[in-house]
């Protein structure tokens, strides 16, 4: 079925737009889809049969197999419920440059029939992280601006830092640390950048360009902040003598700050 053009019916005047849209203006060539139901704070399922993972927006996980519910993980899914009812259940999708991720998910931007984006405002909301992965990078400045602004204001989940320290991780998952960078070494597996000797952080060898090799040698010495998905090594047959337990891939250069 053709999906209908949004130049009309998401056309309202400009005093009523979302204070999201300051963030993440209103792009041109949305698809109409109407949402069945809403998963998580950022996982919606459409009326087509589509699961959608909203890009660069990711919020904490809902309770599963016996495990509870992380912080803010309901409110950011009835945050997004009530957006998506606001929106009357009808969203503009706009695809990612990579549509489907390793689940068979659609990636893609959400908009209300205002023209506001979903992510920005979740974000803005202090209800979820901000986050890139190559090459679904397109709007990583207007989504930083938005969690900027809750993070200052300390919304949601900034209200108490959720920032680790490296010594601090104790778990798998989706991690915003901090560290002195220890060490940086370069190898055919990429870029390595060792937090206190707890922690390492990989740049892939694809991602490379992405990256300015110079300044991520530059690091050694400096206190960062990144954030991703950590992966405990010692699960995958045992650590080599002086490996760090827990390794943080980096997937955009935006996932990765220098405090000073």
């Amino acid at each position: 079925m053709k999906k209908a053009s949004l130049v009309g019916a998401f056309f309202v005047p400009a005093i009523w737009l979302s204070s999201a849209q300051a963030f993440c203006p209103t792009p041109s060539g949305l698809s109409s889809v109407v949402v069945q139901r809403v998963i998580d704070g950022d996982t919606v399922r459409l009326s087509d049969g589509r699961s959608v993972r909203l890009i660069g927006l990711n919020t904490p996980e809902l309770g599963k197999q016996g495990r509870s519910d992380e912080p803010f993980a309901v409110a950011a899914r009835k945050r997004l419920e009530t957006l998506v009812a606001d929106s009357g259940g009808r969203v503009g999708l706009r695809l990612g440059a990579q549509e489907k991720d390793h689940y068979g998910r659609t990636l893609a931007h959400l908009y209300s029939v205002s023209g506001a984006s979903l992510e920005a405002q979740m974000l803005a909301d202090g209800l979820g992280f901000q986050v890139a992965v190559a090459p679904n990078v397109d709007l990583v400045d207007c989504q930083q601006a938005a969690e900027r602004s809750a993070r200052q204001a300390g919304l949601g989940l900034w209200k108490r830092s959720p920032v680790l320290k490296a010594e601090q991780i104790e778990r798998s998952g989706f991690a915003i640390v901090s560290g002195r960078v220890s060490k940086v070494q370069r190898n055919r597996g990429g870029i390595w950048i060792e937090l206190q000797d707890k922690l390492v952080l990989r740049v892939a060898p694809n991602l490379l360009e992405r990256f300015a090799g110079s300044s991520l040698q530059a690091l050694k010495g400096k206190q960062i902040e990144a954030r991703g998905w950590v992966v405990d090594r010692s699960r995958r047959g045992g650590l080599k003598p002086g490996q760090a337990r827990w390794l943080l891939p980096l997937t955009d250069p935006s996932m990765l700050q220098s405090s000073r």
